[in-house]
C-alpha cells in the first residue's frame, strides 16, 4: 500500500465462496433480529424518533460493505456514541437564536456527515493511530460514566415522570421530590422486562433478550390496551424507506458542530476500533485503522445522507455475525434488507411498543457498558491507570459528556507527560570475561570501569523533562569516583530529541568539561544525531567523542589511557618524540 490513499471497494466480499451464502443470510438475519431493538431504543437517548435508528441500521451498513475493509464487522447505532451525540446536540441548540427552528433529526444528520468527513480526513492524513489516542484504561472509566449518565436519562421511559433536570444527581432529587406521581404499572413493566433482559442474558437464551422483551412487551400491548392504562407508547413510525436528502446546515453554528463531531469522531473510533481488534484477534485477523477510517467514514455519510445519525463499530452486532458464521459483509445487506421489510411491513406493531421497554433496554445496555471485571485488572495492574479511569469517569458523570472527552483527552496527554517527563536511568558496567556492559543496579557482578562512566537514559530528550534529566545526570557526577576521565551517555533508548534537550547536553558537555571530565556519546539514532548536528553539539562534543556503540567508546577510552601512560614516560625521561594523542 506504501503511503498512498488506498480505497476499499468490496473488499469485505473478497474471496467470497458459494459455501459462505447461507450462513450470510443466516447471520444477516439474526443481526436485524439483535439490531432492531436497539435500533428503536438508541435514539430516544439523543431524543430522536425511533425511525432514524432504522435508518442508521440500514444505510451505515450498505456503505461500510462497499467502502468497509473487514470481512465481518458490523456498523450500526452504538449507546457510547448516541450518548456523546445528545451532548452535541444539546450543545449545537444552546448555541442557537431563541428564534430559530429546532430540527434535531437534521442536526443529527449534520454531525454524521462531518463524523464522516472528520474519519476521511484523517485517513488522507494517515491517523489511524487516532484510534489509540484514548487507552483502554480511560475507556472503561468513560464509558462507565456515560453508561450512568443513560441510566439516571430511563427515569422518565421507566416511571412515567418529566424528570427536566440534568447531571447525575438532580434528576434523583427531582424523582424524590415527585415520588407521589410514579406510574407504578410502567415500573412494573419495566422493572420484569429489565429483569427478563437479565435472565436471558444468565442463561445464555438462543434468542437475544432485547428481541424477547420487544416481542413480548408488543403482545402485552395488545392485549391489554397499555396505552389506555396510561403507560406510553413509542407512536406513529412511518413505514418509508429512508430517502437521499442533504441535512440543511447552514443555519447551524458551524463552531459547535465540528466541536461535536470530533468529540463523536475521538469516542466512537477509538471504541470502535478497540472492539474490532478484538474480534478480529479471536479470528486470528488483522485490523488496519487507517483502512477503516474509510469504511466508519462511508458509514457515516450514508448515515448523514439519508436522515440518521453517527454510528460506531456494533459490539453487539459483530458478536452475533461471528458467533452466527457470516463470513462476509452480505450478513450486513442482508440484515439491512431485512430492517427494510420490517419498517415496510411490521411498523404498525412497533407504534404500540412501550416506553417502560425501551427504558430497560437501554438500562441493560447501559450496565453493560461498566466493565468491572476490567477496572479490577486495571486495578491489580497499575493504581496510576486505575486514577485515570476514575478520573475520566468523574468527568462524564459531573461535567457532562461532551466535557468528559476533553478531560479523558486530558487524562490521556497527562498520562503520557507522567510517563515521559521522569525518564529512567542506570550506570552500566562490565562482566569479568564477558563482552558488553551491564546495568549495576541488575547485575550483581557487574562492576564500574575505573575512570569510565557509562549512564544509560531510558526515554526520549523532550522539553518538559530536560530540566529534570540534567538535574539526574548532575547528581550522578557528584557520586563518580574522583578521577572519572570519560562520561558516556548511552543514547539507545533515546528515540527522540529537541532543542531544548540539545542545549541540555551542551550544558552538561560544559560543566563537565570544567572537572576535566569528557563527554561522550553513544548509539545514536539517526534523527537524534542529525539534530544534534543541526545544533552544533556534535561539534562542541567533538567527532572523535561519538560512537556507534559502548565498546568502541570504551575501546577508544583504552587507548586514550595507554597513550596517555606513554606520554607521561617520554615526559618523565626528557625523551621528545612526535607522538600525538588521537
Amino acid at each position: 500500500m506504501g503511503g498512498r490513499f488506498h480505497l476499499p471497494v468490496f473488499s469485505g466480499f473478497g474471496g467470497f465462496r458459494a459455501a459462505w451464502l447461507a450462513n450470510d443470510i443466516s447471520a444477516g438475519l439474526a443481526i436485524a433480529a439483535v439490531g432492531l431493538p436497539s435500533a428503536i431504543a438508541y435514539p430516544a437517548i439523543a431524543g430522536l424518533p425511533p425511525e432514524v435508528g432504522l435508518y442508521a441500521s440500514i444505510a451505515a451498513p450498505v456503505a461500510y460493505a462497499i467502502f468497509g475493509p473487514s470481512h465481518r464487522m458490523i456498523v450500526g447505532p452504538d449507546a457510547a456514541t448516541m450518548t456523546v451525540l445528545a451532548a452535541a446536540i444539546a450543545s449545537i441548540i444552546a448555541a442557537m437564536p431563541a428564534a430559530a427552528s429546532i430540527d434535531r433529526v437534521g442536526i443529527a444528520a449534520a454531525l454524521a456527515l462531518a463524523v464522516g468527513g472528520f474519519c476521511l480526513a484523517a485517513r488522507l492524513l494517515h491517523l489511524g493511530v487516532l484510534a489509540t489516542f484514548l487507552s483502554r484504561p480511560i475507556l472503561v472509566g468513560f464509558f462507565a460514566g456515560i453508561s450512568l449518565s443513560i441510566l439516571v436519562g430511563q427515569i422518565s421511559r421507566v416511571t412515567g415522570l418529566s424528570i427536566e433536570a440534568d447531571g447525575l444527581f438532580a434528576p434523583i432529587l427531582e424523582l424524590l421530590r415527585k415520588s407521589g406521581d410514579i406510574h407504578w404499572p410502567s415500573v412494573l413493566l419495566a422493572g420484569s422486562m429489565f429483569l427478563l433482559l437479565q435472565a436471558a442474558t444468565a442463561f445464555r437464551l438462543p434468542v437475544p433478550g432485547p428481541v424477547i422483551a420487544i416481542v413480548i412487551s408488543v403482545i402485552l400491548s395488545a392485549l391489554l390496551d397499555l396505552k389506555g392504562m396510561g403507560i406510553a407508547v413509542v407512536g406513529d413510525i412511518p413505514s418509508t424507506i429512508p430517502t437521499l436528502s442533504l441535512p440543511s446546515v447552514w443555519a447551524l453554528p458551524l463552531d459547535k458542530v465540528l466541536l461535536g463531531a470530533g468529540a463523536i469522531f475521538l469516542v466512537s473510533f477509538g471504541s470502535g476500533i478497540v472492539a474490532a481488534r478484538s474480534f478480529a484477534n479471536r479470528a486470528g485477523e488483522r485490523v488496519d485503522a487507517d483502512q477503516e477510517l474509510v469504511g466508519i467514514g462511508a458509514a457515516n455519510v450514508a448515515a448523514g445522507l439519508f436522515g440518521a445519525f453517527p454510528v460506531s463499530m456494533s459490539d453487539s452486532r459483530t458478536a452475533i455475525n461471528f458467533s452466527a458464521g457470516g463470513r462476509s459483509q452480505l450478513a450486513g445487506l442482508v440484515s439491512a434488507a431485512a430492517l427494510i421489510v420490517i419498517l415496510l411491513y411490521l411498523g404498525r406493531a412497533l407504534t404500540i411498543l412501550p416506553t417502560p421497554t425501551l427504558g430497560a433496554i437501554l438500562a441493560a445496555a447501559a450496565i453493560s457498558l461498566i466493565d468491572i471485571r476490567e477496572l479490577r485488572q486495571i486495578w491489580r495492574v497499575s493504581r496510576v491507570e486505575f486514577a485515570f479511569a476514575l478520573v475520566t469517569m468523574w468527568g462524564a458523570i459531573s461535567l457532562g459528556v461532551l466535557n468528559g472527552v476533553i478531560i479523558a483527552i486530558a487524562a490521556t496527554l497527562s498520562y503520557l507527560l507522567l510517563k515521559m517527563m521522569f525518564p529512567r536511568d542506570a550506570l552500566l558496567g562490565r562482566l569479568a570475561g564477558r563482552d558488553g556492559f551491564y546495568k549495576l543496579h541488575r547485575t550483581p557482578d557487574a562492576r564500574p570501569v575505573p575512570g569510565f562512566a557509562v549512564c544509560l537514559i531510558q526515554g526520549s530528550l523532550l522539553f518538559f523533562n530536560a530540566d529534570y534529566v540534567q538535574s539526574r545526570l548532575r547528581a550522578i557526577f557528584e557520586e563518580l569516583p574522583a578521577g572519572t576521565r570519560w562520561f558516556v551517555l548511552d543514547a539507545s533508548a533515546i528515540v527522540q530529541i529537541d532543542s531544548t534537550a540539545a542545549v541540555m547536553l551542551a550544558e552538561v558537555h560544559d560543566e563537565l568539561a570544567k572537572q576535566g571530565t569528557t563527554l561522550a556519546l553513544a548509539e545514536l539514532h539517526d534523527e537524534v544525531r542529525q539534530l544534534l548536528e543541526r545544533a552544533g553539539v556534535l561539534d562542541q562534543i567533538g567527532a572523535t567523542f561519538v560512537f556507534a556503540d559502548l565498546d568502541d567508546a570504551f575501546r577508544a577510552f583504552q587507548a586514550s589511557g595507554a597513550n596517555k601512560a606513554k606520554q607521561e614516560a617520554i615526559a618523565a625521561t626528557g625523551v621528545r618524540g612526535q607522538y600525538q594523542e588521537d
